[in-house]
């Protein structure tokens, strides 16, 4: 899944985001990541088993994307490779395949100057995704590109994640790319967690003023699905003859059947068509 990590400037949320991989040094508590078939505890960990998580375990994506000018985009893909000792043959094959995911494998020789702020951005997201680390760590990595650049990368986010399905923490200060992207979202404020949930939960039901505040210019039907706003027929009101009000101003009601079925609809006193459908995706029956 992608958790998103929201909060004003100072919330703390970069900061947590850095304790994951022990950039940033824990006080107190623990960090826990699973490290094949164990669980390592990040803050107290020896030298060496850091090393390792950093090499295999979790990759970062930086707000500014750190690309080495002297080198290729085929070569900056492959430096974290490089680094971990991988052989060269394997290290080729990696890069090309994740160059090809992002549609950059025609630009593999060019330089970082000689590709666009959106393209770099790519070339960021492959290097961590060469790395095949099933953590992901994105501090704001497209704050600094244009609106139009930006909402393309959250798209081309999306299409290899479908894909590769990591779990990725993302920092992000935009409530609409948060509830795009994310499969939960965290809101911070001073450095705690104030409220955490699936993005229509955060929406709908805020858990306090600051949240209410943070989400109050946002359109809602972003994350609504019309599963959010039925309601189940035994708490709608009952009216003769079979009929039930769906409105509390009854303006459009529905009879149901011996077989628990719509058999007619009205809307204004007068015949309504309706759509009826079984086993919603996710839902329960």
């Amino acid at each position: 899944e992608i958790s998103v990590l929201m909060g004003l400037s100072g919330s703390g949320k970069s900061t947590l985001l850095r304790a994951v991989n022990r950039l940033n040094v824990v006080s107190r508590g623990q960090v826990l990541v699973k490290d094949g078939d164990r669980t390592v505890d990040v803050v107290t960990c020896d030298e060496p088993t850091l090393r390792r998580l950093r090499q295999k375990q979790v990759a970062m994506v930086f707000q500014q994307f750190g690309l080495l000018p002297w080198r290729t985009v085929e070569e900056n893909v492959g430096l974290g490779l490089e680094l971990a000792g991988v052989p060269d043959a394997e290290r080729k094959e990696r890069v090309h395949r994740q160059l090809k995911l992002v549609n950059l494998d025609q630009w593999s020789n060019k330089y970082a100057h000689e590709l666009s702020g959106g393209m770099q951005q790519r070339v960021g997201l492959a290097r961590a995704f060469a790395t095949e680390a099933p953590i992901l760590l994105m501090d704001e990595p497209f704050s600094a590109l244009d609106p139009l650049i930006r909402t393309k990368l959250q798209d081309e986010l999306l299409q290899p994640q479908a894909e590769l399905k990591k779990t990725i923490i993302f920092v992000s200060h935009d409530l609409e790319e948060a509830l795009k992207i994310g499969s939960h979202i965290t809101i911070m404020e001073g450095g705690r967690i104030v409220q955490t949930g699936a993005p229509e939960d955060i929406v709908l039901r805020p858990a306090n003023d600051y949240v209410r505040d943070f989400i109050a210019n946002v359109n809602p039907l972003s994350v609504l699905t019309a599963w959010n706003v039925m309601r189940d027929r035994r708490d709608l009101e009952q009216g003769t003859d079979g009929w039930v009000w769906l409105d509390r101003r009854k303006t459009t009601r529905f009879k149901i059947d011996e077989h628990g079925l719509v058999a007619a609809a009205e809307r204004d006193g007068k015949p309504a068509v309706w759509t009826s459908c079984t086993g919603i995706e996710g839902q329960p029956e």
